[in-house]
């Protein structure tokens, strides 16, 4: 048991490397747009939280699989785990349909949050270009979260790092041109370079899935069996509330982007850099995450309830400890940051301001994703959604609009807010985030001490 920390540290280094790499996907793309006009990067804000809310609310519907995989790996019930991971075909095909029809469809949105017109034909491009890549991203997820719950991420970084390394120049080049040989796309470039990659990251997961050794006592090219209800209903039910508050709580972050916008081009370049501040930092705590939910749903699956346990509380203490680490470096280094985005001094000054509450803001979302993950290994999934719901959207989001837009603060406990501005969204989403990990800490201790197998 005191090698468990080691385990966790390992396995979620390896997942932190892979995230990183895809994280670092929308910071050159953030940078280059940046380099190539302010209006390109305001577009940017706008397109890329729209496709977030779309991929990843899908994405976690297959990620919420990996208690299930994880338990299977434990109990030595290999066979099973390759038909497991083919019946999740047929979610990922309904997921994939369903995902593309909105990226490919974002009038509604982009008409109810009244993104500026002058935006939209930019957004719009970039969606209808990012909608054909979004199969090749899901199908590279549940490999992602096969690898993850077997405790072999390893293949997963190595596809994603290698990505990355055709992904910066690609993207330079088509969004920036070559002169002589290919015009400047701007923002549509992004778009292209992003498709390009996530189809050649599902090639080699295919490739590897085939010729790797490991592989091999899963199954995982046995005869597709046809689809079995009883199945696809538990991956509907465990899947279908966790997808669904990954999208809660991710639409309430991207929908800050879509909502400020209104307020101009300084206030959302500004936001769309510590969006990606965001972005980055919560790498680290998911992937942390995934690695101490892959074990605690091990542990269940061998039958050793002490040890997952113990995984747990080793999971949290690591959580706590790094997310109050980056939020104080965070705050040191603000300026420094915004400076590396941007040359404009409006850009900048409105930047570091958000920065400081993004200190805030990561140190509770860190310990509420940490507490999500875990509780999906005790098949509690409905509770988040609704805690989600309620504190992200109704308090975070459409407090910070309320805030924003309502025409100033006129009671004095809440005169710390500021009106007119990106930072309330910041402020209410923050508060939001330390009344949703009070809420649902204690239900997973209780979950994990009464829990019997």
């Amino acid at each position: 048991m005191s090698t468990e920390r080691a385990t966790i540290m390992r396995h979620a280094g390896t997942v932190m490397v892979g995230q990183l790499a895809v994280m670092a996907f929308s910071i050159t793309d953030t940078l280059v747009a940046g380099r190539f006009a302010d209006t390109a990067l305001a577009a940017l804000a706008v397109a890329s939280a729209t496709y977030v809310t779309v991929h990843i609310s899908l994405m976690g519907m297959l990620q919420a699989l990996l208690p299930v995989w994880a338990e299977l790996h434990g109990a030595q019930r290999h066979a099973e785990v390759g038909r497991s991971v083919r019946q999740a075909l047929y979610l990922c095909a309904v997921t994939a349909a369903v995902g593309m029809l909105a990226l490919l469809h974002p009038d509604p949105l982009l008409n109810w949050t009244q993104v500026p017109a002058n935006l939209q034909d930019e957004v719009r491009g970039y969606l209808n270009i990012v909608a054909f890549g979004l199969p090749a991203s899901l199908l590279f997820r549940m490999y992602s979260t096969l690898n993850q719950s077997l405790g072999k991420p390893k293949l997963v970084t190595w596809v994603q790092v290698g990505a990355l390394a055709v992904k910066v120049p690609l993207s330079i080049a088509l969004v920036l041109g070559i002169p002589h040989i290919l015009p400047p796309l701007g923002l549509a470039g992004c778009a292209w370079a992003t498709l390009i990659v996530m189809v050649m990251m599902l090639g080699l997961a295919l490739w590897l899935l085939r010729t790797q050794h490991f592989y091999k006592p899963y199954r995982i090219w046995a005869p597709m069996e046809k689809p079995h209800g009883a199945t696809l209903l538990r991956f509907v039910r465990l899947g279908l509330p966790s997808g669904l508050a990954i999208g809660v709580e991710v639409t309430s972050f991207t929908l800050m982007s879509l909502f400020i916008a209104r307020l101009g081009v300084v206030a959302t370049a500004s936001h769309q850099i510590v969006s990606n501040m965001t972005a980055v930092l919560y790498m680290i705590p998911l992937s942390l995450s995934i690695a101490s939910s892959a074990r605690v749903s091990y542990w269940m699956g061998a039958g050793h309830i002490q040890r997952a346990r113990h995984a747990l509380r080793t999971g949290l203490g690591l959580i706590l400890m790094l997310s109050l680490c980056l939020a104080a470096l965070i705050g040191w280094q603000r300026e420094a940051i915004a400076h590396l985005y941007t040359e404009s001094p409006d850009v900048v000054a409105l930047a570091a301001t958000l920065l400081l509450w993004l200190m805030l803001y990561h140190v509770a979302d860190a310990v509420q994703v940490f507490t999500v993950f875990t509780l999906r290994c005790y098949g509690i999934t409905v509770l988040p959604l609704i805690t989600y719901t309620v504190l992200l959207w109704g308090l975070g989001l459409a407090g910070g609009y309320w805030v924003a837009y309502g025409g100033g603060i006129h009671v004095a406990a809440l005169s710390w807010l500021v009106p007119q501005s990106p930072i309330a969204f910041w402020q209410t989403g923050s508060l939001a985030l330390y009344i949703t990990t009070a809420v649902l800490l204690p239900v997973l201790w209780r979950a994990a001490y009464r829990h019997t197998r």
